[in-house]
């Protein structure tokens, strides 16, 4: 006859890796789907013509300019020849908008189906002395306190500061598995319009109407709080510099011409203008950084703004947690040690009885690693009395109908409950256990007739999650380097380190431990980024220049952090830093392909343009274009046609290698440099192969 011994699951956080919300970055980024989004986005492009907006882009802007202005010579001369060149000028900033107009209507869409998940609710506020009244959810202030019951909707964020409950967080994150909310924990904060599925809670009220994380989570994906990033700036202010260089320059030409007896329409003036100055990368440069911080969002990262992003890929140190983040949440057995004269057998079933009554997961974990080992877990007589953990005997385990007891916890203890030294092999096993910086328990007993012994050794050990060594070493050879933070004593610190693969560690670390850690790499000169959950993190978090808050941590850590992880996966801040370099990286690409393409149209319009004055100058027709006329048309066209050639690779992003950033400039001259090189040759040739069949265009 036996009993069964029923084991409860621990609550905890349950965490997915997409958003129903962003699901689908691959299929996001499909032709046919980005073809469907412009199609979608065009009325969005002809508003954004507006002067009002072009001029925040100065390349654009004078490519704005350069329509008008071709526009106008058209309407006052008409020609074949001009009004294509206005025609194509025209779609040269369309194309442009267009980028910007798909990128921002990723975030406009996504921010639809988050609309949807707000409710206009009734709360149940509590006055001073407890007593309930209903009120509308608009109405409540910072620092009200609202009961909250199952199947109700929480009207507000804020901090539950009594109960736990089961919360469905599915709107906000997309992950259908209940989580569990509590107080006086890391895991208090609650978001406005997530359901309680179990239990009551109370909550206070932390953010003001219009001001809840899901507002902000709105407002930051349509773009509306975007703000140019310090380097975007610097960018832009290089493109501007670059413009006002070749607008002097082409200025210059109109008296040279003359001087040649070559006089130059000033439609094919335009032209050149627009064809030198780096429109592509002008057109661009706002749907990279949108379409990074959209990246992020499909990972159900919220970025609070794009410096943020940009931060994550100039980040050279990471400041990673080693419970959950490193290591699995909680330590595990991995091996049993028996002392002498004892068989495995006789110490696994011991280790199993001494851990049915303790609910932790370290407890668990030997129940699971017994089981593996073969022991019988329903062989539990009837009778038998389970003896919870308490503080204290400090040990856990079980009394038997036969008299005989089991008992399982810290040497020390179990060594004071048998009455006996410890066996010397026991006591080398307990301190080898300790150097590998893991957790021995001891597993005793004494029968019936008065016989008191120790079985063994249960090792406990943090276990390190798989793959972390070889993205370790990938952030090494990106020159980033990674330290662990942990409250654990050094010697367990350091073997955790070893086995992990981290640069260096952080032991017994606290709040003020953390926070001048993070002020001394960046004094050197360094970015620094962390996660955190706790309020205790906040400082630090607020500190970091990119601090990751957990969705599940204290509203002070979310508020002072500059990223959710709507997830609350402290490992995604590995994912992070690549999503930051890759814009990094996308941009660099792109500039250098839209410098170097410029090269083939200097030998398209230059020939063009002073062959009839100078016919040595058709030795740089290397293209062997057609005609004056079909070159110019053709260099136009290109510019125009490359901007939309290129928005699938700016929404989607260069694909990002771990490498140093000499490696990734290497690269980047070489595929995205001679690129732009070599398709602007094919290209122009190709199109003027059409153009030139046109009227006036011969």
């Amino acid at each position: 006859m036996s009993t069964t011994v029923t084991r409860a699951t621990a609550d905890d956080t349950v965490v997915g890796s997409h958003s129903v919300h962003t699901r689908g970055p691959a299929a996001g980024t499909s032709l046919r789907l980005l073809a469907a989004q412009g199609i979608a986005q065009l009325p969005e492009a002809f508003r954004k013509l507006d002067p009002r907006h072009l001029w925040h882009s100065p390349v654009m802007f004078v490519v704005w300019l350069g329509a008008v202005a071709t526009s106008v010579s058209a309407l006052v001369s008409p020609s074949f020849f001009a009004v294509s060149l206005a025609f194509w000028l025209w779609l040269t900033v369309l194309f442009g908008n267009l980028a910007e107009a798909v990128a921002e209507g990723r975030g406009k869409a996504q921010a639809a189906s988050l609309r949807e998940t707000r409710t206009h609710t009734l709360a149940r506020r509590l006055d001073p002395s407890g007593i309930e009244s209903l009120v509308a959810g608009a109405d409540l202030a910072v620092g009200d306190l609202v009961v909250v019951e199952a199947g109700e909707t929480i009207p507000g964020d804020g901090d539950v500061v009594e109960g736990v409950a089961s919360v469905d967080e599915s709107a906000i994150t997309g992950e259908s598995a209940p989580v569990i909310r509590e107080a006086g924990g890391d895991r208090s904060a609650v978001t406005g319009g997530t359901t309680v599925l179990s239990d009551r809670i109370v909550v206070r009220v932390t953010t003001a109407v219009g001001e809840s994380f899901l507002d902000r989570m709105i407002a930051l994906v349509e773009g509306t709080t975007r703000r140019r990033t310090p380097n975007e700036i610097a960018l832009s202010i290089l493109l501007a510099s670059l413009t006002l260089v070749f607008l002097c320059a082409v200025a210059t030409l109109v008296p040279m011409a003359s001087y040649a007896g070559a006089p130059q329409e000033f439609v094919v003036l335009v032209a050149l203008l627009v064809c030198l100055v780096p429109t592509t990368i002008g057109a661009l440069l706002s749907a990279i950084g949108i379409a990074g911080m959209d990246r992020l969002l499909r990972v159900n990262v919220l970025a609070m703004s794009g410096r943020a992003v940009e931060a994550a890929g100039d980040v050279s140190t990471l400041l990673l947690d080693k419970t959950g983040t490193i290591t699995h949440g909680n330590r595990r057995a991995v091996r049993l040690l028996p002392a002498p004269g004892v068989s495995g057998e006789a110490m696994r079933d011991a280790a199993h009885l001494a851990s049915l009554a303790d609910q932790t997961p370290e407890g668990r974990s030997i129940v699971e690693l017994c089981g593996q080992l073969g022991s019988d877990e329903t062989a539990v007589p009837d009778g038998t009395v389970l003896v919870e953990f308490s503080a204290h005997t400090r040990m856990s385990g079980v009394d038997l109908p036969d008299g005989r007891q089991v008992r399982k916890g810290a040497g020390s203890a179990v060594a004071a409950w048998v009455e006996a030294p410890a066996d010397p092999e026991v006591t080398d096993a307990v301190e080898e256990v300790s150097r590998h910086g893991g957790t021995p328990l001891v597993i005793a007993e004494r029968t019936a007739s008065g016989g008191r012994r120790v079985l063994g050794v249960v090792h406990l050990k943090d276990v390190v999650k798989e793959g972390l060594q070889e993205r370790f070493a990938a952030l090494r050879s990106m020159g980033i380097r990674t330290v662990m933070v942990t409250g654990d004593n050094a010697l367990t610190a350091a073997a955790i380190a070893e086995e992990a693969g981290v640069d260096d560690f952080l032991a017994e670390a606290t709040p003020e431990d953390k926070l001048a850690f993070i002020r001394k790499e960046q004094e050197g000169g360094r970015l620094v980024a962390m996660t955190g959950d706790g309020t205790n993190d906040a400082p630090a978090l607020a500190a970091a220049d990119v601090g990751v808050a957990m969705n599940t941590g204290t509203s002070a850590a979310k508020e002072a952090g500059n990223m959710v992880d709507l997830d609350s996966d402290p490992t995604k801040l590995i994912d992070i830093v690549e999503i930051g370099k890759q814009l990094l990286v996308t941009r660099g690409a792109l500039t250098t392909f839209s410098l170097a393409n410029d090269v083939a149209k200097y030998f398209a319009i230059i020939p063009a343009m002073f062959t009839v004055a100078y016919p040595s100058l058709e030795r740089l027709n290397v293209m062997g274009l057609s005609s004056p006329q079909s070159a110019i048309t053709s260099a136009v066209i290109f510019n125009a046609l490359v901007i939309v050639g290129l928005i699938p690779l700016s929404l989607r992003g260069v694909r990002f290698r771990a490498a140093s950033a000499s490696a990734v400039l290497r690269r980047n001259v070489l595929v995205f440099g001679l690129g732009g090189l070599v398709v602007p040759f094919v290209g122009i040739k190709l199109i003027d192969l059409v153009v030139s069949t046109l009227p006036g265009m011969g």
